[in-house]
């Protein structure tokens, strides 16, 4: 906190009518990477970061810096923020900096973690490699902490810390991949052992995988897929830069999905990690997304909000830094059902259980159709029963279909926490859907 407070006192000193917000992240960033069933790399590093948001007369900047932080460095920050200012035109969309509030005690913060060496990494990639049988294994575990604190001209101030586990890992055999990873606030929650026997018997099971005809199937996505999927709806339409503009699906007070599904931008989660305040000092408070199928929110930044007007507000979901998509639900947390792995592959007729997802990309940010692949194992599902593995396919899907009102069969009880691949991880269940589009295989 003093190096934020020290950098107000600066910009204050260089201009006294100017607003600026600060940010300052001290994180430590540990990785343990493994390949052909052994240690080739180890990363361990520590950072500093610190993020300025100026507006001098209505004319707005940003500036960041990486390294020391002295006097020196601060000033050269607060002078290029300030220069940067001058020269750039009115913005006629800044909302100012955010008041004074309180934030709620979240403390997602594992002391072992935080000093976890690179032999507590190591014990868990040795189980790993053991549990895969004389796989041939591949893949990481990192651990992150970070202290983040917040200050801004208007009295805001905020401090909080995360840490943070993933571990993801592979199987090989001469034909197939089998993939398994878990994520905690807490490195002892991951057990490497469990991770490598599933994914070893992932790949033993997809050996022989043969193909199947594209079309439309049910499916069980796992918790990697349904994270991707909640990602990008997340991103696309209930941020309020894409409701604003027009590309978004979300109609709040309308039943968009099916009643069992029920998504909240959570932070507070006891199964979460992160911060409770976002980039420019606003609360994170709990999001009803999605409530029992109906649309419940659109999520904001100080900018969307005050462009959107009729008392929105801002909802704690601005990252750092200029970022043009808008607010992002970083903690997404997605209601558990009252279904076993067992119980969802009974519901289904013919289908397939889907492992993972791979290089999606939305075509229609509407309609939220995206286009993908699968990976690390794909099996045929019959009358119940796992049948046989099939190659792995093409999809082009509406995630906002898939989840449609009559869509979603089965939800999983037991949740995992995943990166979602933008900015947080996302605690999620797996998914019995009715009918997802596969248009071919994965070479075309």
């Amino acid at each position: 906190m003093a190096a934020a407070e020290r950098v107000l006192v600066l910009v204050a000193r260089a201009s006294a009518g100017a607003q600026a917000e600060v940010s300052v992240r001290l994180g430590r960033e540990a990785l343990t990477r493994f390949a052909n069933s052994r240690i080739h790399q180890n990363v361990d590093g520590e950072s500093s970061h610190v993020s300025l948001r100026v507006a001098e007369d209505g004319r707005v900047a940003s500036a960041s810096l990486d390294g020391p932080l002295t006097d020196e460095t601060l000033g050269r920050l607060v002078d290029d923020a300030l220069a940067s200012a001058r020269v750039r035109p009115v913005d006629p969309d800044w909302p100012g900096v955010a008041a004074p509030a309180v934030i709620e005690a979240v403390d997602h913060w594992d002391e072992e973690t935080a000093a976890a060496a690179p032999g507590d990494r190591a014990h868990r990639v040795a189980d790993f490699v053991r549990a895969a049988g004389g796989l041939e294994a591949a893949g990481y575990c990192s651990t992150e902490s970070v202290v983040l604190a917040f200050a801004n001209s208007a009295g805001q101030a905020a401090v909080g810390r995360a840490t943070s586990a993933d571990m993801d890992g592979i199987a090989r055999t001469a034909t197939s991949d089998g993939a398994a990873r878990a994520a905690s606030v807490r490195l002892a929650d991951l057990d490497g052992g469990a991770l490598g026997e599933r994914a070893a018997t992932k790949a033993r099971t997809t050996a022989d995988a043969t193909d199947i005809e594209p079309g439309r199937y049910e499916v069980i996505l796992e918790p990697q897929p349904v994270a991707d999927v909640l990602s990008f709806l997340g991103i696309y339409g209930f941020n309020g830069r894409a409701v604003a503009d027009g590309s978004s699906f979300a109609r709040v007070g309308e039943a968009q999905f099916d009643a069992r599904i029920t998504l909240r931008d959570d932070v507070t989660d006891p199964g979460q990690t992160g911060v409770a305040f976002d980039a420019e000092g606003t609360p994170r408070r709990p999001q009803d997304l999605v409530r029992a199928g109906v649309t419940s929110t659109i999520i904001h930044t100080r900018r969307t909000a005050a462009r959107a007007g009729s008392g929105a507000e801002s909802t704690g979901n601005a990252l750092t830094g200029v970022w043009v998509a808008g607010a992002v639900p970083t903690a997404l947390v997605l209601a558990a059902g009252d279904q076993d792995d067992d119980a969802l592959l009974a519901g289904v007729g013919r289908g397939l259980l889907v492992t993972d997802f791979f290089y999606t990309r939305v075509l229609d940010p509407r309609t939220q159709v995206v286009t993908g692949l699968t990976r690390n194992g794909v099996w045929l599902v019959e009358d119940g029963r796992v049948v046989r593995a099939v190659r792995n396919l093409r999809f082009t899907q509406s995630y906002l279909e898939a989840l449609a009102p009559g869509n979603v069969r089965g939800v999983g009880a037991r949740r995992s926490l995943v990166g979602d691949g933008w900015a947080g991880h996302a605690l999620v269940p797996s998914l019995h859907l009715g009918a997802w589009s596969f248009t071919g295989g994965a070479r075309g």
